[in-house]
């Protein structure tokens, strides 16, 4: 296992333990060579089904971009990357029991605004912006009027209202 920091090819276990799901070991390394610690995950080599994008290309299923893709969308909010790695493992073993060769983006997509949306409002708006594309700001308005409303619906104070008014 290489050094993220130095790249030198020699590092030791310091820690190492079960992570919450049970599917991977989660192993606490520090390189050789600079010290530094990093942590790494060791899982079973599953099949990998193919993702179907919406222009018809075909790519593997790619953990480590899903995982990047919600961290990115959760940057500065209140979602550990605990949170979003539990959900990813979830989400695989969900198409793992579905059986499918081949999943559609959409359906990851779907999956991923769906959960984004319980957790974090801005966190959701963030990642549907850059999934579903939005063509001019008509359509991000949109979709902002959407979760006000349905924050509006669930007695949720509205960012920016006075609380008990």
């Amino acid at each position: 296992m290489r050094c993220p920091f130095c790249n030198a090819p020699e590092s030791r276990v310091v820690d190492s333990r079960t992570s919450r799901d049970g599917r991977a070991i989660r192993r606490r390394r520090e390189c050789l060579a600079c010290r530094e610690r990093f942590t790494t995950y060791e899982r079973v080599e599953e099949f990998r089904p193919m993702v179907v994008k919406k222009d018809g290309r075909r790519e593997e299923l790619d953990r480590r971009k899903m995982v990047e893709g919600i961290l990115k969308a959760c940057e500065k909010r209140p979602i550990s990357v605990d949170q979003v790695e539990a959900f990813v493992s979830e989400l695989e073993k969900e198409i793992q029991d579905r059986g499918d060769r081949e999943v559609p983006s959409r359906f990851l997509g779907e999956r991923i605004m769906a959960r984004l949306r319980e957790w974090d409002d801005v966190a959701y708006v963030r990642f549907a912006s850059v999934y579903k594309q939005f063509k001019d700001l008509g359509e991000f308005m949109d979709q902002l009027q959407e979760l006000l409303r349905r924050d509006e619906e669930r007695g949720e104070p509205v960012e920016g209202e006075a609380h008990g008014e």
